[in-house]
């Protein structure tokens, strides 16, 4: 390998390429670098000589560790040609963009001895892939924001406010039902923040075990628990130079809550069986369904977090609350389940639809997706009419007005009435009823402790 790299002839060749390129051992030394790829990274070659790769912290390669895979360098691992895009520190601690190509070098037996790497500069290309999404963002402002539908005044105030929330790095919190897009918005946030060129690592905090949770956030070093093989990077760590969302934040354990002040308070985490503190970079952006307020009189959350992580609060308000964004929402459905099948059903009709604007939606917009799809199921072709909506939403349900908000004090009433009849029509199988109701497993299970719902040979409400 050494020879290859001493060859005068090859580092005149590689001197006059326009792409940077890296060589490197089977332990992931670097061997040399050439001039385009100084240019690139802003280390010369002797500053790098003999050093590991990592020093470039590619994305690409925190992502792989946070996976588990503990091979140094997965190149070695698949022995192919491995294309992506990636991120590499440079030299003055900024970031820059690379489309990267790898492959191994072997000796005449066949045998790996090394890797070459060569990167292209994706910094203009990106700029211009800016510019035009900064256009698209303005010419749909009026209707939406980064993907998401709603013309409404509330929704308008939602978009005026994440905009904002975009351009600062303080933490941001998003209330919402079940349903409502709390992740999407997050994302969108993301998408038009200066940490968009970073990772934008998500967490649901309800759905990990809490033993496994602190192990999945900050990390664990190899031999910390049983089980643990190998050292692990977190969420956090796979998240540094960009974003963590942590949703249903309101279910995080309060012995995690106090970690998580901590990383807010000094930027730095702590793996799991380790006591070295490890500097992040990170923006949090935290959602709940929960009253976080409640909570706190309840003592199962901090007080000084909520203060930390609620800096920016976003109330995304639930569908019922924004009837008049039901036609361009089942507009932009019905468009995309209408590419992804082979039926031609380009249309609602106005009955159909003033049926889904008098029902008051406790599944938010997850609810209304499924009605489109299940509505697709059923309709042969043209347009979809009232036949072709599931049941409940044909069966009398409380109706309001078009334009106007139900009355909050039936929500309840409506959402245990359509939790007990999900529950009958799939004997009790909780997965199939957050189906049909259009929201999570763990919901349901939620719902069903609140309402004292029993499950058994017939499903009923009990008292309260």
């Amino acid at each position: 390998m050494l020879g290859i790299v001493e060859s005068g002839f090859w580092k005149t060749v590689v001197e006059t390429m326009q792409e940077g390129l890296m060589l490197v051992d089977r332990q992931g030394r670097i061997l040399f670098v050439n001039k385009a790829f100084e240019g690139i990274i802003g280390y010369t070659n002797e500053e790098v000589i003999g050093r590991k790769c990592d020093v470039f912290e590619c994305d690409r390669c925190f992502i792989a560790r946070a996976d588990g895979k503990n091979k140094y360098c997965a190149l070695f691992k698949e022995e192919e040609v491995r294309s992506s895009e990636c991120v590499f520190r440079k030299k003055d601690g900024s970031k820059v963009h690379l489309l990267k190509n790898a492959a191994v070098i072997r000796d005449e037996n066949e045998k790996v001895i090394g890797g070459v790497e060569t990167m292209v500069d994706l910094s203009r290309v990106l700029e211009k892939d800016k510019i035009i999404a900064t256009l698209r963002q303005q010419l749909n402002s009026r209707e939406g924001f980064q993907g998401m539908i709603g013309s409404s005044p509330v929704m308008q105030q939602v978009f005026d406010l994440a905009s904002s929330a975009a351009h600062s790095d303080a933490p941001l919190v998003i209330y919402g039902e079940s349903g409502t897009g709390k992740e999407i918005l997050a994302g969108a946030v993301h998408q038009i923040s200066e940490r968009s060129e970073g990772p934008f690592i998500k967490v649901n905090c309800a759905a990990l075990n809490e033993n496994l949770l602190e192990s999945e956030l900050f990390g664990h070093v190899k031999g910390a628990f049983t089980g643990a093989d190998y050292s692990r990077v977190g969420r956090f760590e796979a998240a540094n130079g960009g974003s963590i969302f942590l949703d249903e934040i309101g279910d995080l354990p309060l012995v995690t809550q106090t970690k998580l002040l901590r990383v807010l308070q000094e930027k730095e985490i702590e793996r799991v069986g380790d006591h070295r503190p490890v500097r992040i970079d990170v923006r949090i952006m935290a959602a709940t369904h929960k009253d976080l307020h409640q909570l706190i009189r309840q003592g199962l959350f901090r007080e000084d977090l909520y203060y930390r992580i609620g800096v920016i609060p976003i109330l995304l308000p639930p569908l019922r609350e924004r009837l008049t964004d039901i036609p361009p929402l089942v507009e932009s459905i019905i468009k995309r389940i209408d590419a992804s099948t082979k039926k031609s059903i380009p249309r609602i009709s106005r009955s159909a639809l003033d049926l889904l604007m008098q029902y008051s939606w406790p599944g938010n917009i997850r609810e209304l997706i499924n009605a489109i799809e299940y509505a697709f199921v059923l309709c042969p072709g043209g347009q979809i009419e009232p036949r072709h909506l599931p049941h409940h939403l044909r069966g009398g349900m409380p109706s309001v007005q078009s334009g106007q908000v139900p009355v909050p004090v039936n929500v309840n009433d409506d959402r245990r009435r359509r939790l007990i009849g999900a529950l009958e029509s799939t004997g009790g199988n909780q997965t199939r009823a957050a189906k049909i109701l259009g929201v999570s497993r763990v919901t349901v299970w939620k719902w069903i402790k609140k309402y004292n719902i029993q499950l058994g040979a017939q499903v009923s409400s009990g008292a309260g």
